[in-house]
């Protein structure tokens, strides 16, 4: 059965620091698609991040790149197995460097967190009690 897949592609400023901060948090570096100007990042099976440098990236598009620092230009939200996996990727996140951007929600149902990594992109991790999503 086909899964489709998302590629997410970030400007970072150091390719290199940038992988290293993905692999501190458990995440495997593709090889095949990684060059000195780009890192492959395998979140998941179906889920990609492409780690461009910021004159690579400029390649892809006519629009001024975003300083994520300055600027929100995405939310990028990954699903967890449970609360203990939100903040066990968080912590990572936050030991390897990256800043948290505000408080754990907790609605009951659902508990979440959020982090920026290196160059400022906002990722959140949540976790929903799966009795709370109705078929």
């Amino acid at each position: 059965m086909y899964q489709q897949m998302i590629f997410v592609n970030l400007a970072v400023n150091d390719v290199d620091t940038s992988k290293k901060f993905f692999t501190e948090l458990g995440y495997t570096i593709n090889p095949q698609f990684t060059t000195d100007d780009c890192a492959c990042v395998v979140i998941s099976d179906t889920i990609i991040a492409m780690l461009l440098s910021k004159q690579r990236y400029a390649d892809f598009t006519k629009k001024e790149i975003a300083d994520a620092t300055k600027t929100s230009e995405v939310l990028l939200c990954l699903s967890a197995e449970s609360r203990e996996k939100v903040d066990e990727l968080c912590e990572k996140a936050l030991a390897a460097g990256g800043s948290g951007t505000r408080e754990a929600q907790d609605h009951g149902f659902m508990y979440g967190r959020t982090f920026d990594d290196l160059d400022g992109h906002t990722w959140e991790v949540m976790w929903m009690d799966p009795a709370a999503v109705q078929s």
